[in-house]
């Protein structure tokens, strides 16, 4: 069995959260909040755009802003190597 968003990460992707603003037809003056996350590659963000084409085409909202937070979450500096014994009681 594997993990599917770690093996992404082992593939340069990186968790990609986006707050997608947007106002619907029936409540025009109402500005609303949509968060959106998954793997993705950085700095083209392919997935997050596919996401956003998908909403152009297919959801009757119109798109106010986004904004797109990245984080790579395996580093080398988090890997280290451990020498010892741990013992459990």
């Amino acid at each position: 069995m594997s993990d599917r968003g770690f093996l992404a990460q082992l593939q340069g992707y990186g968790m990609t959260t986006a707050e997608i603003h947007y106002y619907r037809p029936d409540a025009p003056s109402l500005l609303q909040l949509f968060v959106w996350q998954e793997y993705d590659l950085a700095p083209d963000f392919p997935v997050l755009f596919d996401f956003l084409d998908h909403w152009r085409h297919e959801i009757t909202a119109a798109l106010h802003s986004v904004r797109i937070a990245h984080e790579q979450m395996i580093r080398p500096t988090e890997w280290s190597a451990v020498d010892g014994i741990l013992s459990i009681r």
